[in-house]
């Protein structure tokens, strides 16, 4: 997802709760014999229906207003940090009701206009059982007159105000990523179905070979099965790998997801619905850099002020970070790349505005002595000691101790 200019910071609209700490999710005890998940407790999807007739609605609306003489407006939520709270007991950021209004004027009649164009193309999306991604959107736009985007990000953003005004996710209006949602090896069987035929497919992820099995970009349906102790979620796809290899699941009992960067939503509801189902910790293996941090596992972890309104399906509040930490570049005696200008502004911006790590305390500390050290390290920095020594020596040495993760 692009990123977008943030808004002026209200300071007054950043959750600055006194700072504790959250213990890290325990390893529970082999489950045996495998158990198939019980029936998911999730938000109830909106039928198609029911979309199209908010649309329907929506649209009338703005037509009947018009009709009277009077200016249309639609109302959103601001979609920035600045407009989210922090709770451990809720586990997500949470919008604190700022909105936005969009109102027809001679300034916003093309915004407008694309806006209901968008709504438009996603009841088409929905009646005929059809998908766009986020770049076709964009294109089926060139057919819309003056309300055509000139760029990607200007439609991205439309399509996101779209979402948030209904209070759906994209895929519900017929909208759906660019990339995939991740990479899943190890202990578990994942049950899915036929699109043609609705058999039921169980898809063992252990049989892949030197492969892996690909998230689909709704798992709402899905259903697991896994005797597996935990699940690694892993940044970079090159460690994964050698994971995968050496046959690391095995050993350990885990299942292995490859994050890809920033997860995609599929990506972190199938970690939060397997997690969640099958009762297993989550831990993160990321760089050791600030955008590790408070992008990648942060997004995982508590969602991001820019998809505040679906947070609460779209994290894994249950996560905890595994590294790799600034100690361990001290403990472990890490290569290391000075700190870049853009990674002291992220790590300084997070201190300042990001309400997860405002709450925590050992995570303001990470971050202090991050800058204060001046380097980062990527997790393939390990193969300084051997290329096998993540798996021979690292990890062992980390789960030993769980209740030291940062949470």
């Amino acid at each position: 997802m692009p990123k977008k200019s943030a808004p002026k910071k209200d300071q007054q609209e950043i959750d600055f709760s006194a700072p504790t700490s959250a213990p890290a999710a325990k390893a529970k005890p082999k489950p045996a014999p495998p158990k198939a998940a019980a029936k998911p407790t999730v938000r109830k999807k909106t039928p198609a229906i029911s979309v199209i007739s908010r649309i329907d609605q929506e649209a009338a609306s703005v037509r009947t207003t018009i009709l009277k003489g009077d200016k249309p407006s639609m109302r959103f939520p601001v979609r920035s940090l600045q407009n989210v709270k922090y709770q451990p007991k809720v586990g997500y950021f949470e919008l604190r009701g700022k909105e936005k209004e969009r109102t027809l004027t001679v300034s916003t009649v093309k915004t407008f206009a694309q806006t209901l164009k968008m709504m438009s193309l996603s009841k088409e999306l929905v009646q005929t059982d059809d998908i766009a991604t986020k770049r076709e959107a964009y294109y089926v736009s060139k057919n819309w007159g003056d309300a055509r985007f000139k760029e990607q990000p200007e439609s991205d953003t439309v399509m996101e105000d779209v979402e948030a005004f209904f209070a759906v996710n994209r895929e519900q209006l017929g909208f759906v990523p660019e990339e995939k949602g991740g990479d899943v090896a190890g202990k578990l069987v994942v049950i899915d179905h036929d699109r043609d035929t609705g058999e039921e497919l169980r898809i063992d992820c252990t049989k892949f070979g030197s492969g892996a099995y690909s998230v689909p970009i709704t798992v709402e349906d899905l259903r697991f099965e896994t005797d597996a102790k935990f699940i690694l979620c892993i940044e970079t796809a090159g460690m994964f790998q050698r994971l995968v290899k050496h046959n690391y699941w095995k050993k350990s009992e885990c299942v292995l997801i490859s994050l890809g960067g920033v997860p995609t939503r599929a990506c972190r509801r199938f970690v939060r619905r397997l997690s969640d189902e099958m009762r297993i910790p989550v831990y993160v293996f990321v760089d050791g850099d600030p955008y590790g941090f408070s992008n990648i596992y942060r997004t995982l972890k508590v969602g991001s002020g820019n998809a505040a309104h679906l947070n609460e399906f779209f994290c894994v509040p249950q996560a905890s970070f595994l590294g790799i930490t600034p100690q361990d570049i001290i403990d472990y005696d890490l290569p290391t790349h000075p700190l870049k200008d853009v990674d002291i502004k992220r790590a300084k911006d997070a201190l300042k505005n990001d309400p997860f790590i405002l709450h925590h305390k050992p995570w303001q500390l990470a971050l202090l002595k991050m800058i204060k050290m001046g380097v980062r390290a990527e997790q393939q920095a390990l193969a300084k000691h051997g290329l096998n020594y993540v798996i021979d020596e690292y990890l062992p040495r980390k789960l030993a101790d769980t209740k030291a993760f940062l949470p």
